[in-house]
């Protein structure tokens, strides 16, 4: 290969990876110390265009910041989010948090309860279960956002 052409390859890969960078979305995950699920999430969300940062707190204060933000208890998972204004709280998928992002409702943002079995994050066993992404409304009001079936 000439240097010349070496040089364009090379630059063009470059610039191909820091575009890919500059259209990574913003996430913050705030979990607990040590969650290997938490850690596994924020690998789904880094192959899928997000750009996530993480903080870890005390369990308590990181229950504390979900019910201040308008997580219900009924809600809460492992892990919390801050994207673009919404709560991501649990094991939600990508493509739920970017359709999120793309309607932009007036919600608080979007919940996995639990830690369903399957669910990014928590797919690492054959089994899987279904469960619902919910929308929390403002008012802590809920509704099904997607659904995924369990095998």
């Amino acid at each position: 290969m000439k240097p010349m052409t070496a040089l364009l390859s090379v630059t063009l890969v470059i610039a191909s990876a820091a575009h890919a960078l500059a259209e990574a979305t913003p996430i913050h995950v705030r979990k607990t110390n040590g969650c290997g699920c938490c850690l596994a999430w924020m690998e789904h969300l880094e192959d899928n265009r997000f750009a996530p940062t993480g903080e870890n707190m005390a369990a308590v204060l990181l229950v504390r910041y979900k019910l201040d933000n308008g997580i219900p208890q009924r809600m809460i998972s492992c892990h919390t989010a801050d994207v673009e204004g919404y709560i991501v709280e649990g094991h939600v998928p990508a493509a739920d948090i970017r359709r999120l992002l793309e309607e932009r409702p007036d919600a608080i943002g979007l919940a996995v309860p639990d830690m369903p079995l399957g669910s990014p994050g928590m797919d690492q066993s054959r089994r899987t279960e279904s469960y619902d992404v919910f929308l929390i409304r403002n008012d802590g009001t809920t509704e099904v956002f997607a659904s995924y079936p369990g095998e």
